[in-house]
């Protein structure tokens, strides 16, 4: 059975606040100063020092006012960048475990909903980097500032703001689970969609002859009514929990404000740490009590930017975590381990003991296998359906890796380390060729390094494409072959292979599948043309391209002996 790699922890975003959050940290705290100053000037006037005790209180006021602005600014410029770099970072690991993934992973999730995950849903990691986290700093670090500077005037008023204060994050926390639960089911409902979307558009043709294309467009609709219901679930939370704490704080504010009214008229004459508020000390204490709740009102805003936050870094995690490594996929390339490649000569393929079988089956597609194949050699895989020649061929070219076994290439052992370098002389041709959005020409060269004009071109030549570049002069070819036969489509592969500078192994599957005869017979003159010298290796049911090769093995879907025994 095929092992998926050890856990690995979580992706996580770094919890200690970097300095832009420190410094919109002290932005909100220039407040306080503020405040005391403001309080200062309205005492001054009450107490009939006129415009003088305005004076220069209004200048420290203004000067904190820019300071603030100055630092709020910056803060949020350098918050932005950082959320986007983290989040570019973010995308570009996801795509690179994408990228390293086989091919042939069946749990590998499906393109439309990877586009989704990685263009649309990793998107709201930038308002919860940018708005929820500095929030939630300066709902940690702010209300205890204030609640120290108010308790230095008047326990009362501290205690009664420490009373209200917990109801708010006690809210949040029961509103969070629900409002996570909501976003994560919104983006699952997102990434279905798409991914259906996607499925259908490709297989347009398919559903128009038929005549399926309102039963699609009735199943779409249902995706898209889905989603509505979901989306407007995630935004009926987020309003509701903003009203709600909207008046908690409402409340707070407003027993503060009672209780400092009726203190300075000599009603209620505790709780000011044994002497009478003064008029400016009950200001200073009405003007922090709203300051108090702001942050824990701007969290509370930005709750819902913490659920699809989350739910997002959950989403790209899920993608990494579902990838089947690719062996080598990330090593270094060095020439050094396919010492026959430098000479020139083709190499010899050695398979002991291949023990193999697809993940979540029991049967087992080979269970010993051995197979020594020549230097130079043709060799035709043939079977029944099942019987597993893709799965050898994806074995040679370690896209899958087997339970248990030795491949040599070339006298060297295929393992993970071995694995890039090996695959530097493997040319791979699939079952189904893809073909990109783009020129014939692009298409052949794939922006491989060393790959020029002239090599495309001698490419395109040899199998017999420039009647189908002359046909699309500066005309890109449709995703998925759009615009190319069948045959068309796996000259094109031929070509691949044939600019491939150091290619001497051909591992080849079905290439004459779906061709007429005479398409057939093209492809496999250029075929074995292509293979002169170098070893090929080819899954075929076609008899004739078979009895081509220098030999054939045949391989069983199961084992004789267990034939015999079920037609017994």
């Amino acid at each position: 059975m095929i092992k998926h790699p050890p856990p690995r922890p979580p992706l996580q975003l770094s919890a200690r606040p970097d300095a832009a959050s420190l410094v919109q940290g002290v932005a909100a705290l220039t407040w306080i100063p503020q405040a005391a100053l403001l309080a200062m000037s309205v005492q001054g006037l009450a107490s009939g020092q006129g415009i003088a005790a305005v004076q220069w209180p209004a200048c420290g006021i203004l000067l904190l006012g820019v300071l603030r602005a100055v630092c709020e600014a910056w803060g949020a410029r350098r918050i932005f960048g950082h959320a986007r770099a983290q989040l570019s970072a973010l995308r570009a690991q996801t795509a690179r475990a994408l990228a390293a993934g086989s091919p042939l992973d069946r749990e590998r999730a499906e393109s439309g909903r990877a586009a989704s995950v990685l263009a649309e849903q990793a998107e709201a990691l930038v308002p919860y980097l940018v708005r929820y986290r500095p929030a939630r700093w300066r709902a940690t670090v702010v209300p205890i500032v204030i609640l120290a500077a108010v308790a230095s005037l008047s326990w009362v008023a501290a205690l009664v703001l420490l009373v209200a204060a917990p109801l708010i994050p006690l809210f949040m926390a029961i509103v969070g689970w629900r409002a996570k639960a909501a976003s994560e089911a919104q983006m699952v409902e997102m990434g279905g969609m798409n991914a259906f979307l996607l499925d259908r558009l490709r297989g347009l043709a398919t559903l128009r002859a038929l005549d399926a294309v309102d039963a699609a467009a009735g199943r779409l609709a249902q995706a898209a009514e889905a989603l509505r219901a979901r989306t407007m679930a995630v935004l009926r939370i987020a309003f509701l929990s903003s009203a709600v704490l909207e008046l908690f704080s409402a409340l707070g504010v407003a027993m503060v404000a009672a209780y400092v009214g009726f203190h300075l008229l000599g009603t209620l004459g505790f709780g000011a740490w044994g002497s009478q508020l003064s008029l400016g000390e009950g200001l200073f204490i009405l003007l922090l009590a709203p300051a108090f709740f702001e942050p824990l009102r701007e969290l509370s805003a930005v709750w819902h930017d913490r659920a699809a936050g989350e739910a997002a870094l959950q989403a790209l995690d899920a993608l990494q975590r579902r990838a089947l490594p690719l062996s080598g996929a990330h090593a270094p390339v060095a020439r050094a381990a396919t010492g026959a490649a430098r000479t020139g000569s083709a190499p010899a393929i050695v398979i002991r003991n291949l023990h193999f079988a697809w993940p979540g089956e029991a049967r087992k597609v080979f269970d010993g296998l051995d197979l020594r194949i020549g230097a130079g050699e043709h060799v035709a895989l043939t079977g029944a359906s099942g019987a597993g020649k893709t799965a050898l061929l994806s074995l040679l070219a370690r896209l899958l890796p087997a339970a248990h076994g030795d491949i040599s290439i070339g006298g060297v052992t295929l393992s993970d380390r071995t694995a890039g370098a090996l695959r530097q002389r493997i040319a791979w041709m699939g079952q189904r060729p893809h073909v990109f959005a783009g020129s014939v020409e692009s298409n052949v060269a794939l922006g491989r390094a060393g790959v020029g004009a002239s090599q495309v071109a001698a490419a395109m030549r040899f199998a017999s494409l420039e009647t189908v570049a002359q046909a699309h002069p500066g005309v890109a070819l449709g995703e998925g072959g759009i615009g190319l036969s069948g045959g068309e489509a796996v000259r094109l592969a031929l070509a691949r292979i044939a600019v491939h500078p150091h290619a001497d192994l051909l591992l080849v599957d079905e290439p004459t599948a779906h061709l007429d005869t005479e398409t057939a017979t093209q492809v496999a003159d250029a075929l074995l043309a292509l293979a002169r010298g170098k070893t090929l290796v080819v899954a075929t049911h076609d008899p004739v391209l078979a009895a081509r090769m220098n030999r054939s093995v045949r391989l069983d879907a199961e084992p004789a002996d267990a034939a015999l025994e079920r037609a017994a």
